[in-house]
């Protein structure tokens, strides 16, 4: 049987390795062991932050509608109770953006709350 030598092969696998990691840093980019066990991390790191990811702006769709009530005379907790009483459903990403940009819409929301 003939000989084959994979030199090809390798080093079209080392090119895309290295072409995934490139930004990385030290090692990370440049050498195909280090590439590798960085890209798994990677992977890993990245479901976990996309969940993260979920929580950090309920976070902070939070504390925007909290700072914009607070002038109002009422908390969040207490403004989120009454909206859910009287069945307003906004979510809290919509009531942020709200308070953020359209303050005349989001306080014609609370004068209807109140």
């Amino acid at each position: 049987m003939s000989r084959v030598k994979g030199g090809v092969q390798a080093m079209k696998r080392r090119r895309n390795i290295l072409a995934r990691v490139k930004g990385f840093r030290f090692d990370r980019s440049k050498k195909t062991r280090a590439a590798l066990d960085a890209l798994k991390h990677v992977g890993l790191h990245s479901f976990a932050h996309r969940k993260d990811k979920k929580n950090d702006f309920r976070q902070l769709w939070i504390a925007r509608i909290n700072a914009a009530i607070r002038p109002h005379g009422m908390t969040y907790s207490r403004f989120m109770n009454i909206l859910k009483t009287k069945n307003v459903e906004i979510d809290r990403k919509v009531l942020a953006t709200l308070a953020k940009d359209y303050a005349p819409a989001f306080e014609r929301i609370v004068a209807n709350v109140k």
